[in-house]
């Protein structure tokens, strides 16, 4: 049986072959190996880029309510761009009509076309098209009112809006469209054309050489939940804002990765808003520090699992509650649990929302440690049974109490003064969300205050050995990483101030352990 340090460092083994197959991964997708024959001169075997002969070209978007085209016929042309310049980028919003169809929680597509200047799509045979909805489906946000006057957050409540809107997904629209044409006069190898950009490719026989038309993508990536719009029957007109930029092959190959990984998780039951999470994270940085999140989320894995793993063995060992604060534990216990829901009412992101479930768990598992409790089964009631303390553990018990007496004075004041200032000022969406939020607060903004209790113990005893300290050491690597996360994550801004908290509870314990 494998000892904890080999397990351990199994584990770190295993976490660096994990980063090395993921860099090695992501050169092979951002570097494309050219056509050699092109260096000599030949054309055998290449494939040729059309743009290089420079083609006046024209951008036209139409809207449709059917997936596939074949001619003019119901179709509304919204944007046309004469003269299309590939190497500048433009932003135009335009209005579009919305079809009754579309209105009754129907579909709505773009086509858009890239084609040879004055002339039709369709009867261009070197144009290129790509076809994205312009709606999706999401269940709409619930409203907000003022529990004790009832008043809404907006007062115009549609009268045409059935019962069980907030429970049924709904058609929004989609109020961006971001288009991008891959700029570089890159020759290919034919025989070896990376699967992910041949699916765009389109390729045309001039004279004896082959030549690929231009690849024109869509950037799902940028289509954000905060973008979304409900499409009401009353609607007759939206707004579409255009933007178009060149990309580059190497990011349009990366883009197409991530935009497949998106559409995987969601395959999987990930949300629209769950997926938007994933999104975030690519749109909204740079490649470069998009590399550095990689790098800071991997790390933050492996030190949340060696944080649970060593936090698990020292109190599976944890015989006696010597130079512990029972109450620092329960109050873990409760804040941990109350963070759970309260991410849960606010629909957070399963990147977050997933290791305060596990970390909820353990520290309920935790508590019965601490309070030596046993559970009897008598037929099929639970007979629960707590254990004796020893006269030291009844000492260190006595200093609890005695941090916990002072602590109060303060303490529950500020959290029943905050509960009701949000319950006359602040907007909910239910009572059960108002309670959550108001121990949410408490625990966000004062709860480092318990903490106090067990630095209060550590001071009386002299003493700082009965702690945990390897899981506190791996806590402390993954609570200044948790300072980057606050700053690429979607999380709710109680939630990202509470990372910088942390860090200065785990410095006064790093103070007392020196």
């Amino acid at each position: 049986m494998l000892s904890r340090s080999s397990f351990t460092s199994l584990v770190v083994g295993v976490f660096a072959v994990y980063v090395a197959h993921t860099c090695w991964v992501m050169y092979g997708i951002v570097y494309t190996r050219p056509c050699a024959a092109a260096a000599d001169g030949a054309a055998g075997g290449c494939v040729w880029p059309y743009l290089a002969r420079k083609p006046k070209l024209q951008l036209s978007v139409y809207t449709t309510t059917r997936s596939s085209i074949g001619a003019e016929s119901n179709i509304d042309l919204v944007l046309n761009v004469e003269d299309f310049d590939i190497e500048s980028k433009f932003e135009r919003t335009v209005n579009v009509s919305v079809p009754k169809k579309t209105r009754n929680n129907g579909t709505l597509y773009a086509y858009i076309f890239l084609h040879h200047a004055g002339i039709l799509p369709w009867h261009d045979g070197k144009q290129v098209h790509i076809v994205s909805p312009l709606t999706t489906y999401m269940v709409p946000k619930p409203e907000e009112i003022n529990l004790l006057t009832g008043e809404s957050a907006t007062q115009q409540i549609e009268a045409e809006k059935p019962t069980s809107a907030l429970d049924e997904p709904v058609s929004h629209w989609r109020s961006r469209l971001t288009l991008n044409v891959m700029v570089e006069d890159f020759v290919f190898d034919g025989s070896s054309l990376p699967a992910d950009v041949h699916r765009y490719m389109k390729m045309v026989q001039l004279g004896k050489t082959v030549h690929y038309l231009p690849i024109l993508f869509i950037d799902q990536l940028s289509n954000r939940v905060k973008d979304l719009m409900v499409i009401n029957r009353s609607t007759t007109e939206l707004p579409l804002t255009v933007s178009y930029d060149k990309i580059s092959l190497g990011k349009l190959r990366f883009w197409i990765h991530m935009q497949d990984a998106v559409y995987s998780l969601q395959q999987f039951g990930f949300s629209e808003k769950d997926a938007d999470e994933v999104k975030g994270i690519f749109v909204d940085t740079n490649l470069y520090f998009l590399a550095l999140t990689f790098f800071v989320a991997a790390f933050h894995l492996l030190f949340d699992f060696l944080a649970f793993k060593n936090d698990i063995s020292f109190w599976k060992k944890k015989r006696s509650m010597i130079g512990m604060s029972t109450k620092a534990v329960l109050w873990r216990c409760f804040s941990t649990v109350v963070i759970f829901l309260f991410l849960l009412d606010e629909q957070t992101s399963l990147l977050v929302l997933i290791p305060a479930g596990i970390g909820a768990v353990i520290e309920l598992w935790k508590v019965k440690k601490a309070l030596k409790m046993t559970i009897k089964w008598q037929g099929l009631r639970p007979k629960i049974q707590f254990g004796t303390y020893n006269d030291s553990e009844k000492k260190t018990e006595e200093y609890d109490a005695q941090a916990m007496k002072y602590l109060s004075y303060l303490l529950y004041p500020l959290c029943i003064g905050g509960a009701g200032y949000s319950l006359l000022n602040v907007k909910y969406k239910s009572w059960y969300s108002w309670l959550i939020n108001s121990f949410v607060n408490g625990v966000y903004a004062f709860g480092f205050l318990f903490m106090l209790p067990q630095l209060f113990v550590n001071y009386k005893m002299k003493s700082v050995a009965h702690l945990p300290w390897k899981a506190f050491t791996y806590k402390a690597f993954n609570t200044f990483i948790d300072d980057i996360f606050a700053f690429i994550i979607t999380m709710p801004t109680s939630h990202r101030l509470a990372c910088f908290r942390d860090d200065v509870v785990f410095l006064v314990y790093l103070y007392q352990r020196w």
